[in-house]
This record gives C-alpha cells, structure tokens and sequence, in this order.
C-alpha cells in the first residue's frame, strides 16, 4: 500500500485519467472528490463487497435454478 499525505486542495492521479482531490477535512472525516471517465466504476468498499457476495451467491446452484425460472 503507497501511503500519502495530502491537504485540502491537493489531489492525486491515478492512471492518467482519474483525479482524487481533497475537498475537506473536518476531524477524522474526510471528504473526497473523484474525476474519472463514465466508464470508471467507483463505489465505497462496503457496498463493493457486498455487490461481490451477491455475485457469489448468484453463482450457486440455487441462484443458477432462480435464472432459468426467469426464462
């Protein structure tokens, strides 16, 4: 992990094409802003693991058995 210090303002780049700028920061909160193309998921990681897990769970037999009900 690359562990950087940034001030409100300043901002990071990542592969070219996305922004990560440091809007505010008040006490152990920090707001972030995100530029990247449309194309670019982002999500908080809470809610990306529970995307993954459900994902999982729909890859089992029972959820595979709900899929060709649909159809």
């Amino acid at each position: 992990m690359l562990a950087l210090t940034r001030k409100k303002g300043e901002a990071l780049v990542l592969n070219n094409n996305i922004e990560i700028t440091i809007l505010e920061v008040k006490g152990d909160q920090v707001k972030v802003g995100i530029q990247a193309p449309k194309d670019v998921s982002i999500y908080r990681k809470e809610i990306y693991l529970q995307i993954q897990k459900e994902n999982e769970a729909a890859m089992t037999n029972e959820g595979i058995e709900n899929l060709k009900k649909l159809f």
